[in-house]
């Protein structure tokens, strides 16, 4: 899962980073990296997941009233 970014003809350093530095960021490179960083306990991932749902399912309900 390597994120290469090829510099452009005539393209500065700088853009290159930053393209690179976005590209990162789509790729959830970095919150992938800091989920890893510490052993997280297997309920309190199904607690998370839980939360997580129930964000999405209100989210859901209230996109459905506007929508009527």
């Amino acid at each position: 899962m390597a994120t290469v970014v090829k510099a452009k003809k005539d393209e500065s350093n700088d853009s290159v980073i930053r393209r690179f530095k976005k590209q990162v960021l789509v790729d959830q490179i970095l919150t992938m990296i800091k989920k890893r960083d510490f052993y997280i306990k297997p309920s309190e991932l199904r607690k998370e997941k839980k939360k997580e749902q129930d964000r999405m399912r209100k989210r859901d309900m209230r996109l459905r009233r506007m929508g009527n």
